[in-house]
């Protein structure tokens, strides 16, 4: 199983380099940023900056790991315009780019900008057909296409990724629809959740690629989870009760009981556990140390 780093957005860029530097240094496997413009809140104050010139930058410094976004909002740009982005970050990267992909959620963002939200299923219909135009502009010299949505003509990306399958992650837990395209198109995937939703979910999606007749094995699978390394056992049981209603999906307990928790990831068939920073605080260096040193070991 691999190991990454998902900082908060809200973070400068010196901050940013700096953390990414040491999730380097220490053994991680990937590091990867949000993209989003402003907060999912009422307060728009909070800066964030824009996360693929951010990929860009950390790319051309960090020499070793795995770079994407979890995940680039769809309607946020069109899909040739990203794909020429991606190609361009993994000419930096020398390679390691992964393109997160999904539909969009964040309403105040497209509000406040501008930018048309549309309905969940024509975001998802949007989200399918941008699949095939980054697709037909990684592979073919030459890419046409002719959908609902985008249309391209003879469509040049010169240069193409250095990566002969640039992967593409969708990210996203809808059964009926989101999963279904995950099958068709995605090289991996991602989701919030525990274990018994990647179980619950990961049947699905398999479920759809044999209806669609791909392998399942073809797609590689990530977890996302907030991380409390902790040995107070009475805050740990607290933080895992999100588990049991409708909070975030929540890894907590001492480093015995958090090597457990992600083993049973592992033994689910979890290939990469992203973990964020966000529940960290100023301890943040040394969670992350013992994570690496102490608690991923038992899941490599």
């Amino acid at each position: 199983m691999r190991f990454s780093f998902w900082p908060m957005p809200s973070q400068s860029y010196e901050t940013m380099k700096s953390l990414a530097v040491h999730v380097e240094e220490t053994g991680w496997d990937g590091i990867w940023l949000a993209d989003h413009f402003m907060p999912n809140s009422d307060d728009t104050s909070t800066p964030i900056p824009e996360a693929w010139t951010t990929l860009a930058a950390l790319s051309a410094v960090i020499p070793r790991i795995r770079m994407g976004t979890l995940v680039t909002g769809n309607t946020y740009r069109h899909p040739a315009v990203l794909a020429k982005m991606a190609a361009t970050v993994d000419h930096i990267s020398n390679g390691r780019v992964v393109l997160g992909l999904g539909s969009g959620w964040q309403e105040n963002e497209h509000a406040k900008y501008g930018i048309p939200f549309y309905t969940v299923s024509s975001r998802l219909k949007r989200l399918e057909e941008a699949c095939q135009v980054i697709k037909a502009l990684f592979s073919e010299e030459s890419a046409k296409f002719s959908g609902e949505f985008y249309q391209l003509e003879d469509a040049p990306l010169v240069p193409k990724p250095i990566q002969e399958n640039l992967p593409l992650l969708i990210g996203g837990g809808g059964e009926k629809v989101t999963l279904r395209i995950t099958a068709k198109y995605a090289d991996e995937w991602n989701v919030w959740g525990t274990v018994d939703t990647l179980i619950h979910k990961m049947k699905i999606l398999d479920a759809h690629c044999d209806d669609l007749g791909r392998n399942p094995a073809r797609i590689q699978r990530s977890a996302v989870a907030l991380m409390f390394l902790t040995d107070d056992g009475k805050f740990a049981k607290k933080m895992n009760a999100n588990n049991e209603g409708s909070g975030m999906p929540t890894i907590a307990g001492n480093v015995n009981q958090v090597q457990d928790i992600i083993g049973a990831y592992n033994v689910a068939g979890v290939d990469e556990l992203i973990v964020p920073d966000w529940t960290m605080g100023a301890d943040k260096l040394e969670i992350l140390d013992k994570l690496i040193n102490e608690v991923a070991p038992a899941a490599k």
